[in-house]
């Protein structure tokens, strides 16, 4: 038909879709479907710039695992660690075996240190080496100090003893006790003693001489069963500035030699004049003082006794 127009009416979207759930909710019935109030879907979900940071921080932890996974490997690598211990330190059922040369930064406490049976036990420092023994409380009662210009040892005794346990060298606060058989001195000055010495034999090296001397005080020999002197290929001096005394309690003084000179001896006076008698005798004044007196017939000491006056 010419000049006619047709109108055609087509339904939209929501009117379609609504005319399918009418026609589905008529083939099922009998089924109860709750229709939602709000006809309006919320999206759920994180999206946009949230979403790209939240993929940029488990990046970030993921990268910051393998990191950490990696430096723990090589750290387990360098140090050497295995079940038995860490690089030369290995853990035994008796301690600690430590292997080759180590450097330790800071005190070390053990109850025992020592070398394995085919070599030594070296300890050294650029500075000191210092070894302290502690009681329960923390104190310390005895110390060894080894540093660039001396040995220090801090305790109430020191003792050093051989290889069966003998005492050969022990110091105390009282006293000085030499274990040995023989105690050799071999410095040029000989040794330098403040206070005195109990031995029972002072004895020089053969073809060397024995000296005894204070410089400044005086030198006593004392004994209880007696004191010898011998010279077996030489002779015996004794030099003194003030008196040289000689004291027995219970015996005697017993000058045993083919020849006893006395020759700085005083003669007594108030005898003959011009004798030239080359005969004397030895006269003795009461507090003990000897002197020369011209021998005659019978004794002249009385007669030459005002030297005792």
């Amino acid at each position: 038909m010419k000049g006619n127009a047709v109108a055609v009416c087509v339904p939209g979207l929501q009117e379609i879709q609504q005319m399918v759930r009418e026609q589905y909710t008529t083939a099922t019935e009998g089924t109860h479907i709750e229709r939602p109030e709000n006809p309006y879907v919320y999206k759920i979900g994180i999206y946009g710039w949230r979403k790209r940071c939240l993929y940029l921080f488990v990046l970030l932890l993921l990268i910051i695992l393998v990191v950490n996974l990696a430096l723990t490997i090589w750290i387990l690598k360098v140090m050497w660690f295995s079940p038995a211990g860490m690089g030369h330190l290995r853990v035994t059922k008796d301690g600690l075996r430590l292997e080759g040369e180590s450097e330790f930064l800071f005190p070390l406490y053990a109850k025992e240190i020592h070398s394995r049976m085919d070599s030594s036990l070296l300890l050294q420092s650029t500075q000191n080496v210092t070894v302290n023994a502690r009681n329960s409380e923390g104190e310390v009662t005895g110390r060894l100090k080894v540093g660039p210009k001396m040995v220090e040892v801090q305790s109430q005794q020191f003792q050093i003893n051989s290889n069966n346990g003998k005492p050969l060298f022990t110091v105390d606060e009282k006293e000085v006790v030499v274990g040995t058989d023989k105690l050799r001195v071999t410095g040029p000055e000989g040794a330098l003693f403040e206070h005195s010495v109990e031995t029972p034999l002072v004895r020089a090296d053969p073809f060397q001489d024995l000296r005894l001397e204070s410089p400044t005080r005086r030198l006593s020999m004392d004994a209880p069963r007696g004191v010898h002197l011998q010279a077996h290929a030489g002779k015996i001096k004794a030099l003194s500035q003030m008196d040289i005394l000689f004291h027995s309690s219970d015996g005697m003084l017993v000058l045993d030699a083919e020849t006893v000179c006395l020759p700085k001896l005083a003669q007594g006076t108030w005898g003959p004049s011009g004798s030239s008698q080359s005969l004397y005798e030895i006269c003795v004044c009461p507090d003990g003082k000897l002197y020369l007196s011209v021998a005659g017939v019978g004794t002249t000491c009385q007669e030459h006794s005002r030297i005792c006056l």
